[in-house]
C-alpha cells in the first residue's frame, strides 16, 4: 500500500492511501477519486510512503491527516 500526498491548485495538501498509485491518480484526474481533489485540480503528487499492508497504511494516514499543514510541508521536504 502507498500513502500519498497531493498538492492541489489552491496549495492545499490532500492525503490518501491506495494499493495502486497509478490507477488512483488516474481516478483523481478523471473526477472519480475525491470530490475535493476534482474541485481543486490540477494537482501534483508531492510525497509517497510505501507500507507492507493496509492496516499500517491506514494508521499512518490517520497520523498524517492529524498533522498541521506546516508539519506536512516538513514531511514532504524530507
Amino acid at each position: 500500500y502507498t500513502l500519498y500526498i497531493l498538492r492541489c491548485k489552491n496549495n492545499s495538501l490532500y492525503t490518501g492511501i491506495t494499493n495502486n498509485l497509478e490507477a488512483r491518480l488516474k481516478k483523481h484526474s478523471e473526477g472519480k477519486g475525491s470530490k475535493y481533489v476534482w474541485a481543486n485540480k490540477p494537482f501534483e503528487l508531492v510525497y509517497t510512503e510505501h507500507h507492507s499492508d493496509k492496516s499500517s497504511a491506514l494508521k499512518r494516514e490517520i497520523l498524517v491527516k492529524s498533522l498541521t499543514k506546516i508539519q506536512k510541508e516538513n514531511l514532504i521536504k524530507v
